[in-house]
């Protein structure tokens, strides 16, 4: 369930337990924002989040230690990044703001945007033909790209070049690889992009910029699991194609990447748009839940979404999916009061374009490891090895 995104003064201060003039204090100061009500009335409403994380300030100085325990569960910031800011709806990767990167930029430019800070891409990162597959066909294709990538690291040994610069340059093998193994040994169409189409729409040529808007607007969701473990298998030292794959490893789970998959059950068991608030509230009903909707990052709603959603309708907008999607999106909305995720529009991409099945998380995946690689290489960068610590719980010793 996503949180709201908006508080009264009431709640502000009740949250935070302070007084009407403290709360008014944290405005002047900036470290509330609030603006007027759009109901009319002559009062303000205070960002929520905002809210949220003066709060963990404040409880982080009175009890580190109990705030240091929480912040591995959506808490404070457990270290530092250049990558990936969220804040006021929108996304932004060093800077810039992904919504309109998937609009002006390929992949292999926002790409070296994450690995470098600079959008240009040098002419041999991604040149030569597809690499060799290394995975039996009709294997699991997460499971294949960690295979693919193991088996890749053993004959890469200027892969062990952690230098911020050669890695980069190992980035874009790692992803070449991957590429490589979702779209079947495919021949080199080109770019990353264009690959994917070649081998899942080769009649749909329209389907190439959907596809590399997909990739870059999942490039990155700032320190999110499978980053994170990305981040401490670099921090020990090992090779990206390592780093990619544990992140891979991470994906592999139904709390991360897997969740696309209970969204695309979810179209199929709705089947027809008609049917969407029905079928949504049989579940409910059962206690099941509905996959898709409200995000604790998003919480006035994913960019992502919207964004995936209005270029499913800006090139076919009868579709099938586009209508179902359209359902669920407003029977989730009138039940849950949230909005839908990046998930929603990633799987009505996919059946617009006629994608085969299971893609959807295949796309999550190779366009989240574009993050991944930015990851571990800033941890790199970083020469310290992420190793926190556990407050015991168990017996103590005897004797």
């Amino acid at each position: 369930m996503a949180r709201r995104a908006y508080l009264t003064a009431e709640e502000a201060r009740r949250e935070l337990g302070v007084a009407a003039q403290t709360l008014y204090a944290y405005v002047s100061r900036g470290l509330i924002r609030s603006e007027p009500s759009p109901d009319g009335r002559r009062t303000r409403r205070y960002h929520a989040e905002d809210v949220r994380r003066l709060k963990e300030r404040n409880d982080a100085r009175r009890d580190p230690d109990a705030a240091a325990g929480g912040a591995l569960h959506w808490g404070a910031p457990v270290l530092d990044s250049a990558l990936t800011l969220i804040t006021d709806g929108h996304v932004h990767y060093r800077g810039e703001d992904a919504v309109e990167l998937s609009r002006e930029r390929t992949v292999e430019e926002v790409a070296a945007l994450l690995w470098t800070g600079n959008p240009s891409v040098p002419g041999d990162w991604f040149d030569g033909p597809p690499p060799e597959l290394r995975v039996e066909r009709g294997m699991d294709p997460l499971r294949a790209m960690q295979v693919q990538l193991a088996r890749a690291e053993a004959g890469d040994p200027s892969a062990w070049d952690l230098r911020p610069e050669r890695a980069a340059r190992t980035g874009a093998r790692v992803l070449r690889h991957m590429v490589a193994v979702a779209a079947g040994g495919v021949g080199d169409a080109g770019s990353l992009a264009a690959a994917l189409q070649a081998a899942w729409a080769p009649e749909w040529p329209e389907a190439e910029p959907l596809i590399g808007a997909a990739l870059v607007l999942l490039a990155d969701h700032e320190l999110n699991v499978a980053s994170f473990t990305a981040r401490c298998v670099a921090s020990a030292g090992s090779t990206l194609h390592a780093a990619v794959a544990a992140g891979i490893g991470a994906m592999h789970g139904v709390h991360h990447a897997r969740h696309v998959e209970r969204v695309e059950a979810l179209f199929a068991e709705v089947g027809d748009p008609r049917r969407a608030r029905e079928v949504l509230e049989a579940r409910l009903q059962r206690g099941e839940g509905v996959p898709g909707f409200g995000h604790r990052l998003h919480p006035s709603g994913d960019p992502r979404a919207t964004e995936l959603l209005r270029r499913v309708r800006a090139l076919d907008p009868g579709s099938l999916a586009l209508a179902l999607a359209d359902a669920i999106a407003g029977a989730g909305e009138a039940l849950l009061g949230d909005r839908p995720t990046v998930e929603v529009g990633l799987v009505a991409l996919a059946r617009s374009l006629g994608l085969p099945a299971g893609s959807p998380l295949v796309l999550f995946a190779l366009g989240r490891s574009l993050g991944l690689i930015a990851h571990a290489i800033e941890q790199y960068g970083s020469r310290d090895v992420l190793r926190p610590r556990a407050r015991y719980t168990g017996p103590l010793p005897t004797g």
